[in-house]
């Protein structure tokens, strides 16, 4: 992975299902021409430890700041380890409003009635033009 921060797409006009297919949610439909691919890969992913209650912590090199941010979590019952993300997989659990432009951006985030392992699934609309972040974080509930 040569840069993180490629992993995004132009001119989605907030129609995200109709930008990244299901099965491609983790590399943002292919971004890049695919280099991405690798983290649409099913499997035993490193996971951060969190409670239902938890801080969503954003580094902005450029200081992009947000239109939004909306923050998913998958169902009960889905195997991060065995199945592709699709789009039915994941339930909305936090939607912000506007942030200024920012390099540390948090929010608070409650994902109740969840255990195990899980992805957070962020989309991050940036705010200076029709740029969108995708970003899959597998993490274990506790």
């Amino acid at each position: 992975m040569w840069n993180w921060n490629g992993l995004y797409k132009n001119n989605v006009g907030g129609n995200h299902q109709a930008h990244v297919p299901d099965g491609q949610l983790c590399s943002g439909g292919l971004a890049e021409s695919g280099r991405y691919r690798s983290l649409d890969t099913p499997g035993p992913w490193k996971t951060t430890t969190v409670g239902s209650n938890f801080t969503m912590h954003l580094y902005d090199q450029a200081s992009h700041g947000a239109d939004y941010f909306r923050v998913y979590v998958t169902r009960q019952g889905f195997n991060p380890e065995t199945q592709r993300l699709r789009w039915s997989d994941l339930q909305l659990v936090r939607e912000t409003g506007r942030y200024a432009p920012a390099q540390n951006i948090s929010f608070d985030v409650s994902a109740p009635g969840r255990s195990g392992h899980h992805v957070v699934f962020t989309i991050w609309k940036a705010s200076h033009m029709d740029q969108t972040y995708y970003i899959c974080s597998d993490v274990n509930f506790r």
